[in-house]
């Protein structure tokens, strides 16, 4: 159980699933507000501001897809998709639109419970995780991050990252030019010893979308074939 508890929002239109998922968080000490379709889910969020929401995606009306790009352009709320087995182009999609996690159906409330602690446990403390220590700033050219501050400013203009892709970010800076492999990065910044690597992939991504000058040329991360990912600095910063 992680130590503080947090209010989660449930979205799922299914009452079995929702019914257990509802429990399983409840045993585990958060607050859980439960919906069954997209629309409530923004209004419930607007509302009482969840610390993290669990969001199916197929829901009646207002598809999850949707519900996940009107989250995140409102607020750094984290999402956990549930998606169904095997849709990859589901996943990819909903991480594409800034979801932090995905769970695939039919799932176990505890792989759900702990990767709801594990997600929340990285939005707490990205500090102490993924700087280690460090509380910046931390600079490469006219990229700068404010760890303790959780900014990011490229050109001295705010750059909005998600909670996933300021760890990332911050991992890999303060260890330039050291090669990670996708497991590896799995691990360190998403804490899972297991799970898909296109996770890391999707929000490679989305990080070079939002801080390279030319994204499919990119000269902060650099994709080292065969292996990894490494951060590239532009000035001993």
């Amino acid at each position: 159980m992680i130590d503080e508890g947090g209010r989660i929002l449930v979205v799922e239109d299914d009452p079995l699933v929702s019914e257990v998922v509802d429990r399983y968080l409840t045993r585990a000490g958060f607050t859980v507000d439960v919906v069954d379709n997209g629309l409530a889910a923004l209004d419930q969020a607007q509302r009482n501001c969840p610390d993290l929401v669990v969001l199916d995606i197929m829901l009646p009306g207002l598809d999850g897809l949707e519900v996940c790009r009107r989250l995140r352009a409102q607020a750094p709320i984290p999402v956990i998709m549930l998606t169904a087995l095997g849709e990859e182009s589901d996943r990819v999609m909903g991480l594409e639109l800034g979801a932090d996690d995905y769970v695939a159906k039919p799932f176990s409330p505890r792989e759900l419970t702990a990767r709801v602690n594990s997600v929340l446990r990285r939005a707490r403390t990205p500090v102490a995780f993924a700087g280690e220590g460090i509380r910046g700033p931390l600079s490469s050219g006219d990229l700068k991050v404010d760890v303790g501050a959780h900014e990011v400013s490229l050109a001295g203009e705010r750059v909005m990252l998600t909670t996933r892709e300021f760890d990332l970010l911050v991992w890999l800076m303060v260890h330039p030019r050291q090669v990670f492999t996708r497991e590896e990065l799995l691990e360190k910044v998403w804490g899972f010893t297991y799970g898909d690597r296109s996770t890391v992939t999707v929000h490679v991504r989305r990080l070079r979308q939002k801080i390279e000058a030319r994204p499919e040329e990119p000269a902060r991360i650099k994709t080292v074939w065969g292996v990894g990912y490494r951060f590239d600095p532009e000035d001993a910063a």
